[in-house]
């Protein structure tokens, strides 16, 4: 028998007896009396205690004890290689399934949050609530309204906007320069511009179809939209953070965010003075915002009051939308949630990626995930800033109902247009009729209609990620377990079976688009 297989004990006759030689005499004496068996049992049992002492001593550095993670844990749990194999059939024995589900579904009720004043949204952000009228202009369908402008001839408008670091805006702004002054409007010795809201946003979520909806809205002739298709200024830029990873960047005032809406400002311009029937179907014409952070993201809030005891965020952005403009028509797009979070993996993640590193994210994402919800409510957690930075994936963006939930708190149902990107793709044709009965636009052309649907899907999944194939079936069966309780309540707000996404076929990147 070699080294390394030499047991720790010998309990063979011969060695016993080696054994019992260093034994003291009267020791000795006493033994005689007791049968051989007794004593190999005895023996039997001390190496068994033995055995399993050294067991937990020798793993507990590499595997840690499987009890569930502290609340709020930013130290991420080491897993094992053996547990994250292809076969992973040992998954379910890491985090009990039954526990997981049973204790995220008592959790998965939904309690309406108290909504703050309207004196106290304005109060955090008066300048924007002084430059935005409470009143827009009668007869023209787009939230507009003209603001005086007192400055020089010469002066640029367009000085010193920090969206102009962004090449599509840079671009249309040294268009817009050199129309500007024709496109004032004067009245009693004065001069006034265009100013003008989106009229609808595209508020997610992320991975979702929300550029590929963008660019087919804007083929409809009515739809002007902005240079930049998100600029997330409602939830980030307006507060001095783009990434917050990266600290405090520079801040995006209101007037940079409504300067990326006058090229639809101009148009409407035009059709407000002008005399002709073309100029007065300019009236029709809308804008838009497609930030798809603007349904989820508030992680600005637990910076701005991180002195503030409250455990979710006082003020959501649907707070300060619905304040300025309460008839804003809000779409959203979703997908089946397991999808979405390996489509956004596979997206975000620019190394080292696999089936099996998003597996082990996935586990010690639900992990602390299960462990906030021990502690805290479901929207606590959904919002919770330091859990979504110690998450490996962004696993609360799956749980849809709390934040349509939030957005129905301040909108009517009727504002609110809830589409799934697997109708999108199936039967793209008539899900964009509903989009554009939605937002009242007029009847496409034939021609447009053609090229609506002849276009290529945009933002598809590289070739080099559909390389990787799809993710672990025991990673499908794990973020199945953790999304159905609630899809549960996502169906029922919706009064809509198919949000539940437990009938999907899975379909083939032709279909998807492999987004």
């Amino acid at each position: 028998m070699s080294k390394l297989e030499t047991p720790f004990f010998d309990f063979s006759h011969a060695k016993l007896l080696e054994n019992l030689e260093c034994v003291p005499l009267s020791l000795l004496a006493s033994l005689r009396s007791i049968s051989k068996v007794k004593v190999v049992s005895f023996l039997l049992g001390l190496t068994l205690m033995f055995l399993i002492t050294a067991s937990y001593i020798l793993t507990w550095d590499s595997k840690g004890l499987h009890f569930t993670a502290p609340p709020l844990q930013l130290r991420p749990v080491v897993i094992p290689t053996s547990t994250v194999a292809p076969e992973l059939s040992s998954e379910k024995n890491f985090i009990d399934m039954k526990l997981q589900v049973k204790s995220i579904s008592s959790k998965a009720e939904y309690t309406p949050r108290k909504m703050p004043d309207e004196k106290d949204i304005i109060g955090t952000d008066s300048h924007l609530f002084s430059v935005i009228p409470r009143q827009f202009l009668p007869g023209i369908k787009n939230p507009c309204w003209h603001e005086e402008f007192s400055t020089k001839t010469n002066f640029d408008p367009y000085r010193g906007n920090l969206f102009t670091t962004h090449k599509s805006f840079k671009t249309a702004s040294d268009y817009l320069r050199t129309k500007f002054q024709e496109h004032l409007y004067h009245r009693d010795g004065k001069q006034y511009r265009l100013r003008c809201l989106p009229y609808f946003y595209i508020i997610g979520q992320p991975k979702c179809g929300t550029t590929d909806l963008f660019n087919r809205l804007l083929l409809h002739p009515e739809v002007k939209f902005i240079a930049l298709k998100e600029p997330h200024w409602w939830t980030r830029k307006r507060f001095g953070y783009i990434r917050f990873k990266g600290g405090s960047q520079e801040y995006f005032s209101v007037e940079d965010y409504l300067d990326l809406f006058d090229l639809a400002a101009h148009n409407i311009q035009e059709g407000l003075i002008g005399n002709s029937s073309r100029d007065h179907t300019k009236l029709q014409l809308i804008t838009g915002d497609a930030s798809a952070s603007t349904m989820w993201d508030n992680e600005a809030w637990s910076y701005l009051h991180a002195d503030r005891e409250e455990t979710e965020p006082p003020f959501l952005t649907q707070d300060f939308i619905h304040t300025v403009q309460p008839n804003a028509k809000i779409i959203i797009i979703l997908r089946d949630p397991v999808e979405r979070l390996y489509s956004e993996y596979l997206y975000f993640k620019m190394a080292n990626k696999s089936a099996e590193d998003f597996h082990q994210k996935v586990t010690e994402s639900v992990r602390l995930f299960q462990s906030c919800l021990l502690e805290r409510s479901l929207r606590s957690c959904v919002y919770n800033t330091s859990l979504s930075h110690a998450m490996l994936v962004r696993l609360h963006l799956g749980v849809y109902f709390v934040f349509l939930l939030d957005w129905l708190t301040v909108f009517h149902r009727e504002q609110i247009l809830v589409l799934r990107l697997e109708d999108y793709s199936a039967n793209l044709k008539v899900t964009m009729k509903k989009v554009f009965d939605f937002l009242g636009a007029g009847p496409l052309s034939e021609q447009v209609e053609a090229q609506l649907t002849k276009r290529p899907l945009s933002n598809t999944r590289r070739a080099a990620d559909r390389s990787l194939g799809p993710m672990l079936p025991a990673t499908r069966d794990l973020l199945r377990e953790f999304h159905q309780p609630f899809n549960l309540k996502l169906a029922s707000v919706l009064d809509n079976k198919s949000f539940l996404w437990t009938e999907e076929i899975w379909m083939d990147e032709r279909t998807t688009g492999a987004r």
